[in-house]
C-alpha cells in the first residue's frame, strides 16, 4: 500500500477542489495513483449529481461578465436548491467563471437538446456534402457525419466545452465537482451573450 502524504492530498485537492477527507480516501482507494484518484472523485461527483437530479432548484444567482474591451457582455443564471449555497463565494465564483466561459467561447446552448433542430439539420447536411465531395464511400459518410457532429457539440454546447481555465475538464465536470462539494443540485439555467455589432 502506497503511503499517502500531505503533499499528495494537497495536490489532489488543488486539482479537484474536493474536500480533504474525500481526497485522502480517493488516494487510498487508488493506491496512491494520482490519475486514478482524480477519476474516482469525478465519478463520485457524477453519482452525487445523479442522486440530486430530481431536486428543485429555485434559488441561485444571475452573474454578469463584461470583457475588458467592453465589447462583449454575458448574463448567466445558475440555480441551486438553497439560498445558503447561492450566497457562498464558491457558488458565485462558479457562476462568474461560467459567464467568462460564455464570453470567450460563444456557445449556442447550455445542453445538446437545447440546440434548435434546424441548426442540427443544417450542420448534418453540410457535413454530408463535404464527405461526398471528398469522394468518401456512402458506408463511411454516416460515421464521418457523426464524428463531425460530436465535434460540433463539443464546441457549441456549454456543458460539453473544455473549461477555458483547465481544458482537461469540461464544464459538466466542473459542475459535477461543485454538486459533489455542496451536496445540492446545481443547474446552469440560461444565458445571454451580447457582442457589439452582432445581432
Amino acid at each position: 500500500m502506497a503511503e499517502i502524504t500531505m503533499d499528495m492530498i494537497k495536490e489532489l485537492r488543488a486539482r479537484t477542489a474536493a474536500g480533504f477527507m474525500d481526497c485522502k480516501k480517493a488516494l487510498e482507494e487508488a493506491g496512491g495513483d494520482m490519475e486514478k484518484a482524480v477519476d474516482i472523485l469525478r465519478k463520485k461527483g457524477l453519482a452525487i449529481a445523479a442522486k440530486r437530479a430530481a431536486k428543485a432548484t429555485s434559488e441561485g444567482v444571475v452573474a454578469a461578465y463584461i470583457h475588458a474591451n467592453q465589447k462583449i457582455g454575458v448574463l448567466v443564471e445558475v440555480n441551486c436548491e438553497t439560498d445558503f449555497v447561492a450566497r457562498t463565494d464558491e457558488f458565485k465564483e462558479f457562476a462568474h467563471n461560467i459567464a467568462m466561459q460564455i464570453a470567450a467561447t460563444s456557445p449556442l446552448a447550455v445542453r445538446r437538446e437545447d440546440i434548435p433542430p434546424e441548426v442540427l439539420e443544417r450542420e448534418r447536411k453540410l457535413y454530408e456534402e463535404q464527405a461526398r465531395e471528398s469522394g468518401k464511400p456512402e458506408n463511411v459518410i454516416e460515421k464521418i457525419v457523426q464524428g463531425k457532429l460530436e465535434k460540433f457539440f463539443q464546441e457549441s454546447v456549454l456543458l460539453e466545452q473544455p473549461y477555458i481555465k483547465n481544458p482537461d475538464l469540461t464544464i459538466q465536470d466542473l459542475l459535477n465537482e461543485l454538486i459533489a462539494k455542496t451536496g445540492e443540485k446545481i443547474v446552469i439555467r440560461r444565458f445571454a451573450r451580447f457582442q457589439v455589432g452582432e445581432e
